[in-house]
């Protein structure tokens, strides 16, 4: 029988970092189950799925980016939330770690206390997904309590973090969001994030949204940041 508590999988080949985090999380409340490498990872979840994982980038069999892909491109997998750990600090991984489709991107050393807060906001926000009714744009209808996205009456496959921007974009349509004002309502006021991030989390919703062939319903204010419509 599955717990009540929210699940997390930990998967950290660095005994050290994976007993630090483990008595983190579960002072959190959260339920712990580690994995020391990939496949292990990718194994432990194919039997029971967790609430949210946290990765590290570079392991023993197959690597962070590597499991994140498999997961993200599997459709009963692809809407659990992952933050990647990692060493690498050059914008460049991070961007190539979100493309990846991770959902938050943690460099190492880190602050268990902001990556606590990481972990709360990106569980907060998948719940929270379930407790409003169906928004229409358009073409477009949002389903958060199943957390479906449908156009044209095609069911479209959005990761997490792109699931909440399009939900927070539809909230308000025509309104012009700052890069600033996504990062607090899509990842929490109390989590330093890039602005970057944003685009590269827009750029993914853009794609998503257009790969039945629709135009692009985003607009793009220079200076400004993102509106639908």
């Amino acid at each position: 029988m599955r717990s009540l508590k929210p699940t997390v999988l930990l998967v950290e080949d660095e005994r050290a970092q994976r007993e630090l985090l483990t008595y983190n999380l579960r002072a959190e409340g959260l339920e712990v189950h580690c994995a020391e490498n990939g496949e292990d990872a990718l194994l432990m979840v194919a039997e029971v799925p967790p609430d949210l994982i946290i990765l590290d980038w570079m392991m023993p069999l197959l690597s962070g980016i590597e499991v994140c892909r498999q997961l993200k491109s599997r459709d009963e997998t692809a809407d659990i939330p992952i933050i990647m750990l990692s060493a690498r600090s050059e914008d460049l991984d991070a961007v190539r770690g979100l493309d990846t489709g991770a959902d938050d991107y943690v460099v190492k050393p880190y602050s268990v206390r902001e990556l606590l807060a990481r972990v709360r906001t990106q569980l907060r926000r998948t719940c929270s997904a379930t407790t409003s009714a169906a928004m229409r744009f358009e073409d477009i209808t949002l389903d958060p309590e199943r957390h479906r996205v449908i156009r044209a009456d095609q069911e479209l496959k959005l990761g997490p973090t792109e699931f909440r921007l399009l939900l927070t974009l539809m909230e308000r349509s025509g309104r012009v969001f700052s890069r600033e004002q996504l990062l607090d309502r899509v990842w929490g006021q109390d989590i330093y994030v890039d602005t970057r991030t944003v685009d590269v989390h827009i750029g993914r919703l853009r794609k998503a949204l257009m790969q039945c062939g629709g135009s692009d319903p985003i607009r793009t204010v220079r200076g400004s940041g993102y509106a639908l419509g």
